[in-house]
């Protein structure tokens, strides 16, 4: 689940040869969410692996304003506030604390998934699809890195707005994760507690700090 929103960052920045279209195109969007005070993300997600015969489908949705965010899906709520991470179960009843900077360096977090792809991919246009009148223009990003565990990624960019539609990622096992966007709103009025954990609403809850 979180390889869809917090994709794999390689490590490596070195750029081969690019398509020039696919990289404006990528420029332009990671630009225009740059613009925003906060954006708003409502999705769907939906994993499959036909080998496995597996096939997951959710909804979540997202609050993002600069590095913080604010992510709920699958009954998980997770939060960051600029130095920590706060993932709250409601149904265990527990509340995972660590230290933003102890994310895992091969993946990014929800605040950086509309620019991951500036380093460590090779990016050229795919297919444009026509979906209810709006253009969706593809652009295929390969890994770098051939140890990665994704064979590659496609990102579907609304040709007018500029946002990002769809993210498709296909993995070298077999496994195929989708993120279509239901909802992209943007400089919303956002409570000033949205990115704080009040410790208040869980003291029954068991407090797990890994740090």
């Amino acid at each position: 689940m979180k390889k869809v929103l917090v994709l794999f960052l390689l490590a490596t920045t070195t750029i081969f040869a690019q398509d020039n279209k696919a990289k404006q195109l990528l420029n332009e969007v990671s630009a225009k969410a740059k613009s925003y005070q906060n954006i708003s993300i409502d999705f769907k997600y939906v994993l499959e692996n036909l080998e496995e015969n597996i096939k997951q489908e959710t909804k979540g949705d997202v609050v993002m304003q600069g590095e913080k965010y604010r992510l709920n899906i699958l009954g998980i709520t997770r939060i960051y506030d600029g130095q920590n991470i706060y993932s709250i179960s409601t149904e265990d009843e527990e509340v995972t604390i660590s230290k933003g900077s102890d994310e895992d360096e091969s993946t990014i977090t929800p605040s950086q998934m509309l620019s991951f792809y500036k380093d460590g991919f090779t990016y050229n246009m795919d297919i444009v699809q026509d979906v209810s009148g709006r253009k969706i223009q593809y652009v295929k990003l390969t890994p770098i890195d051939s140890n990665s565990e994704i064979k590659y990624v496609l990102l579907g960019v609304d040709n007018k707005t500029k946002h990002i539609y769809r993210l498709i990622e296909v993995g070298k096992n077999s496994t195929k994760t989708t993120l279509t966007v239901n909802a992209f709103k943007t400089n919303e009025t956002l409570s000033k507690s949205l990115f704080t954990f009040d410790n208040s609403k869980y003291k029954d809850y068991f407090i797990n700090k890994l740090d």
